[in-house]
């Protein structure tokens, strides 16, 4: 590591610092890696995952060192994060050491408006909007039969039976 700091410390970038950080903590022993950890934490400021990872890195490093009381804040940052940025594989982890903490964490579940595809929102505005589905297939160049297709399988997706609670479906997100 001795003959990248010079490289590391000249560099604009705060991608490849806090990187060098995170690489820098690891291989730290104990009694400097919280400080190092926090120095890298610093320069994450527009990198999300990499700010995770180590909030991650962070939270198991304190429970590993029976600071238990101090482990689930991190943990649960790290996994709020994996979870909001897409990444289950990291955002499971992070729940299995807050297991491992002592704290039950849940899967996400999705927003019911995540599981439906841009066509379906597309198709569900249009028709809290009043239009029928030979309006909506006319502006978007497809069958009513296919618009109708849409509609019979987002009703159950966002809890609704009817076209009149679609609008009442709609504010709520």
């Amino acid at each position: 590591m001795g003959c990248l700091e010079p490289m590391v410390e000249g560099s604009t970038s705060l991608w490849i610092r806090s990187a060098f950080g995170y690489a820098h903590a690891q291989l730290a022993d104990d009694a400097d890696f919280e400080q190092r950890l926090r120095d890298a934490v610093a320069l994450t400021g527009r990198w999300p995952f990499q700010r995770a990872r180590l909030q991650l890195s962070y939270g198991t490093w304190l429970r590993r060192q029976r600071r238990i009381a101090d482990a689930p804040a991190p943990l649960r940052s790290a996994r709020d994060a994996f979870d909001s940025i897409g990444t289950p594989a990291w955002a499971e982890r992070a729940r299995q050491e807050l297991r491992a903490a002592g704290e039950t964490s849940q899967r996400r579940r999705p927003e019911v408006w995540d599981q439906l595809s841009p066509q379906e929102l597309q198709i569900a505005s249009m028709a809290a909007e009043g239009l029928s589905n030979r309006e909506i297939a006319q502006r978007l160049y497809l069958s009513h039969r296919t618009i109708g297709s849409h509609l019979y399988r987002l009703f159950p997706k966002l809890g609704i039976t009817s076209r009149a609670q679609l609008g009442a479906a709609l504010s709520a997100r």
